[in-house]
């Protein structure tokens, strides 16, 4: 018999509610993309978010605040993931590679607005904060770079890493893709695409 205190530990945690500030940062997001930093005030991002002037800065200082929240985490998250995924196969190379890019497809996938600020706004944060991503994203290649290397040992460092830097071009085209594909098809081609970029099979 099933006690209650079994089914509190057996009993997944329930997902954390979104936050106010989440909510409005994803709205400005979205607007970034799809406008470019330059075309989205203030005011628009609130007027979207259903927020007020006063209580929009109350979560934001303005909207180089909210790319750089938008940028750094998930440039740490990125490297989290993948150092994960490659110490899960220590002993597997192609393994590893191929749960890097499951990883990273679904990344794609679920986040194409957050893709397209990377490709076309990171120069408009301050140094400190856009030197901060470009070395989080620098140690993200790198594991990328390690793992191809011992999956073809033939290759140099720098050629892996121009291969590494290719594959990331495929799997970061998901804010041009369009809908006429549904995505698991979408995945699988971005998952074929990249492995044989990298791979040569």
């Amino acid at each position: 018999m099933t006690t209650v205190d079994q089914r509190r530990r057996t009993t997944p945690p329930a997902p954390r509610r979104r936050s106010r500030r989440d909510e409005i940062l994803g709205i400005a997001v979205g607007l970034f993309a799809s406008r470019g930093y330059h075309g989205v005030s203030m005011d628009d991002i609130g007027s979207a978010a259903g927020v007020t002037g006063p209580a929009l800065y109350h979560h934001f200082a303005g909207k180089e605040a909210m790319l750089v929240a938008a940028l750094i985490p998930v440039s740490e998250s990125l490297l989290r993931g993948g150092r994960e995924r490659v110490a899960r196969h220590p002993d597997d190379a192609e393994a590893a590679l191929a749960d890097l890019i499951d990883f990273h497809v679904d990344f794609a996938l679920a986040n194409p607005a957050v893709i397209a600020l990377h490709l076309h706004e990171l120069d408009r944060l301050p140094e400190d904060p856009r030197r901060q991503i470009r070395k989080l994203q620098r140690l993200y290649v790198e594991e990328w770079v390690g793992v191809l290397s011992r999956v073809r040992p033939e290759l140099p460092a720098p050629e892996a890493r121009v291969l590494a830097h290719a594959a990331f071009g495929l799997m970061n085209s998901t804010p041009f893709l369009g809908g006429e594909v549904d995505r698991v098809c979408r995945a699988a081609l971005l998952r074929d695409a990249t492995i044989h970029a990298l791979t040569g099979h």
